[in-house]
């Protein structure tokens, strides 16, 4: 006997593994690596703040519990996107004609 699937799966992120090095987000059908040397925000977060995460407007990615933001642009290749912003309370990652139009206001200081 074999299950079926019932419905379309309304997970749209998700935090699958975490180790050491980085952990592995799996976004909708994709699945990307961040590793702490090129996202050092994480480094120190406890499990419960990396699994704390949230997918707006279909390409960003936030981490409310630590204050993160990322374009899903950066993941797919982040040697391609400069940090831009960074202090002890918001860190971005993506570059300027990114898609993500909250961030590109946030890092401008619009409200």
């Amino acid at each position: 006997m074999t299950s079926s699937t019932l419905g379309a799966s309304t997970l749209q992120v998700e935090v699958t593994n975490i180790d050491r090095f980085g952990f592995w987000l799996l976004v909708e059908d994709r699945e990307y690596f961040l590793p702490y040397e090129d996202f050092p925000w994480f480094r120190k977060a406890t499990v419960d703040q990396i699994l704390d995460v949230q997918l707006l407007h279909g390409d960003h990615l936030f981490w409310p519990t630590i204050d993160v933001d990322l374009c899903l642009d950066s993941l797919a290749q982040p040697e391609a996107f400069p940090l831009i912003y960074k202090s002890s309370k918001r860190a971005f990652r993506h570059p300027e004609d990114c898609s993500c139009d909250s961030d590109r206001k946030a890092i401008a200081g619009a409200p």
